[in-house]
C-alpha cells in the first residue's frame, strides 16, 4: 500500500527534526555553560538518585569531621592541662623531699608550706579549665564550675560530675572525650585525693613534722601515677580521633570523586558533540530550505 506524502506532512516532519536537533544543541550548550551533565532530573533520573545519595553522604561526613575536630581540640586542651598538673606534682614532690631531710629551718618550712598552698591553687585553676566555654573536668555539667573558688572551700570534699561527654564522630560511633575531675584529682574520701594530700602536707610542714611529710609521699606518688594513667588514656583517645578523621577525609575524597563522575561534564567531549550537533542542525536547515522552496512551477520548467 502506497502512502501519499503531502507537503504538509513533509513540513511537519522537517520541523520536528529541526526542533529535535535544536533541542540537542541547546542541551549541550547548557551542559557546557554549567559544567555539569545533569542540570535537571530528566537529564539522567538514575544519575540524579546517585548524586543525591553522594551529596547526603558528604553532608554527613562534614558533620562528623566537625565533631572530630572539636573532639581533638578538647583532647589537646585536656592533655595540655594534665601536663601542667604533672609539673605541679613534680614540684610538690621536690618540696616534700627537701623538707623531709631535716635541713630546712622553721622559716624554710613555712616558705615550703606557702608554696604548696600556691601549688594547690594552681591545681584548682587547672581543674576549672575551660574549652569553648565548657569546663573540661566536670562531665556533662560542663556549664558549672567544678571547683568553686570561694574562700574556705574544702576541695578534698568536692565531687565533680561523673557522666561521660560523648561526641558522634562516625556512623553509630559515640566517643567519650572527657576525663572527670574525680578521676584525675581524686574522689571525695580517696586516701590519695590530691587536695586532701596537699592539705596534710601543708599542715605537716607548718608543724615541722618531717615524718608526717614522708608518710604522705606514697599517697602523692599514687595520685601522680593515676594522673599519668589518665593522661595516657587521653593520648590513646587522641590517636583514635586522628585515625577516624583520616578515614573521614579518605571517604570524603572517594565520595567527591564519585559525585564528580556522576555530575561533572567532560568538556572536551561535550565541545565535540556540540560542534557535531551544530553542523547537523545547519545542514538540516540548508536541506530543508532547498526542499521547502520547491513548488509545482519548479517541476514544470
Amino acid at each position: 500500500m502506497t502512502i501519499r506524502m503531502t507537503s504538509n506532512m513533509m513540513s511537519s516532519t522537517l520541523l520536528g527534526n529541526l526542533n529535535r536537533n535544536l533541542y540537542n544543541m541547546d542541551n549541550l550548550e547548557q551542559q557546557i555553560s554549567s559544567g555539569r551533565k545533569i542540570n535537571k532530573p530528566s537529564d539522567d533520573p538514575v544519575g540524579v538518585t546517585y548524586a543525591l545519595r553522594y551529596r547526603s553522604q558528604l553532608a554527613g561526613n562534614e558533620q562528623f569531621q566537625r565533631a572530630t575536630d572539636t573532639a581533638q581540640s578538647w583532647l589537646d586542651e585536656t592533655d595540655s592541662q594534665m601536663g601542667s598538673a604533672g609539673d605541679v606534682m613534680t614540684r610538690l614532690k621536690e618540696l616534700m623531699v627537701q623538707s623531709s631531710t631535716g635541713t630546712y629551718s622553721d622559716t624554710d618550712m613555712q616558705a615550703a608550706a606557702n608554696e604548696v598552698e600556691q601549688l594547690k591553687k594552681q591545681l584548682v585553676d587547672i581543674g576549672n579549665s575551660k574549652f569553648g566555654g565548657k569546663f573540661i573536668f566536670n562531665g556533662q555539667a560542663y556549664g558549672d564550675m567544678p571547683y568553686p573558688v570561694a574562700a574556705g572551700t574544702d576541695y578534698s570534699q568536692v565531687e565533680t560530675d561523673n557522666t561521660a561527654v560523648k561526641y558522634v564522630i562516625g556512623e553509630n560511633i559515640q566517643f567519650q572525650i572527657n576525663t572527670t575531675g574525680n578521676e584525675f584529682f581524686g574522689m571525695k574520701g580517696d586516701s590519695d585525693n590530691v587536695f586532701a594530700a596537699m592539705d596534710r602536707v601543708v599542715a605537716a610542714m607548718k608543724s615541722g613534722d618531717q615524718s608526717a611529710i614522708t608518710a604522705e609521699m606514697s599517697g602523692v606518688e599514687s595520685r601522680t601515677n593515676k594522673m599519668l594513667a589518665a593522661r595516657s588514656e587521653v593520648g590513646a583517645r587522641t590517636n583514635r580521633v586522628e585515625l577516624v578523621n583520616s578515614r573521614l577525609l579518605d571517604q570524603e575524597q572517594n565520595t567527591t570523586t564519585l559525585l564528580s563522575k556522576t555530575e561533572d561534564l567532560d568538556v572536551a567531549e561535550a565541545l565535540i558533540k556540540a560542534t557535531s550537533a551544530q553542523t547537523v542542525y545547519e545542514a538540516a536547515l540548508k536541506s530543508s530550505a532547498n526542499i521547502m522552496n520547491s513548488s509545482l512551477i519548479d517541476f514544470m520548467r
